[in-house]
């Protein structure tokens, strides 16, 4: 008997917008290499894969080329599903043991709100080829034990952005974060993370545990609307709570298959 696998659009109420993940539920642990085979095989920006513990699930995220070590929209996308396929009832939280450490999914009506650890940047200065791969000039530049955040001047810098990405591979750094204050939404994003194997990831969740962090600090408040501004494009609730910070996020499936 085949593996079921499920493909929830994250970060959207929409089908074919905000970011798609596949969320495979094991029954017992497989090595990294068949998780890494089958994250290949799904080739979307992650797949994440679920086991069953006494205190709630073991989860891992793939994209097509590595493991990563803290993924916002495939946690959402596996709360969803564990909520709409009962193996959580409506009212339970879903505990996800990781890389990162206890992360928590609860179901807020029709949103889902995630808490994740706060992930702050420190000012530095550009590594040499990082604003030529951009192609733009930058307001700040910072960096935590992920990413890149290059804030640039304003939403239309952001959005027009067409970036050099094998410039931006060639930095040894999981991903960069572009930002800017929005207009219809507190602040904007795009995040290109070549060097994981993903040129522009359509939203990401993982960035706004640094990004909750930094406009906290700019905008003077704790609770902010964000959009990533991506061809797919997502919204994204963010609270900051001193070192943790809440994720909200809609998620749609969109697909079941069988792993044969």
């Amino acid at each position: 008997m085949g593996l079921a696998i499920t493909q929830v659009d994250a970060f959207t109420s929409t089908p074919f917008t905000g970011n798609p993940a596949a969320v495979c539920l094991l029954p017992e642990p497989r090595e990294a290499s068949w998780m890494q085979a089958v994250a290949r095989e799904m080739n979307l920006s992650e797949t994440a894969f679920l086991v069953r513990q006494a205190d709630g699930f073991g989860l891992r995220w793939f994209t097509p080329a590595v493991e990563v070590d803290l993924c916002g929209h495939a946690t959402l996308a596996s709360a969803h599903v564990l909520w709409e396929e009962g193996h959580l009832g409506g009212d339970q939280q879903a505990r996800f043991h990781t890389r990162s450490g206890l992360l928590t999914a609860d179901r807020l009506g029709e949103w889902i709100e995630m808490d994740f650890p706060a992930t702050p940047c420190s000012a530095v200065e550009p590594p040499a080829g990082l604003l030529e791969a951009l192609g733009a000039a930058a307001a700040f530049i910072g960096k935590n034990k992920f990413d890149y955040l290059v804030e640039l001047a304003s939403e239309d810098a952001v959005r027009g952005l067409q970036p050099d990405h094998g410039g931006l591979r060639k930095l040894p750094v999981r991903g960069v974060i572009v930002t800017s204050r929005g207009a219809e939404y507190d602040f904007i994003s795009r995040f290109f993370a070549p060097g994981s194997g993903i040129d522009e990831d359509p939203v990401t969740g993982s960035s706004h545990c640094c990004l909750g962090s930094y406009w906290q600090a700019k905008l003077n408040k704790s609770e902010m609307l964000a959009y990533q501004a991506s061809a797919r494009g997502g919204v994204v609730r963010v609270r900051v709570s001193g070192d943790r910070v809440r994720l909200g996020g809609q998620a749609v499936t969109v697909l079941r298959g069988e792993l044969l």
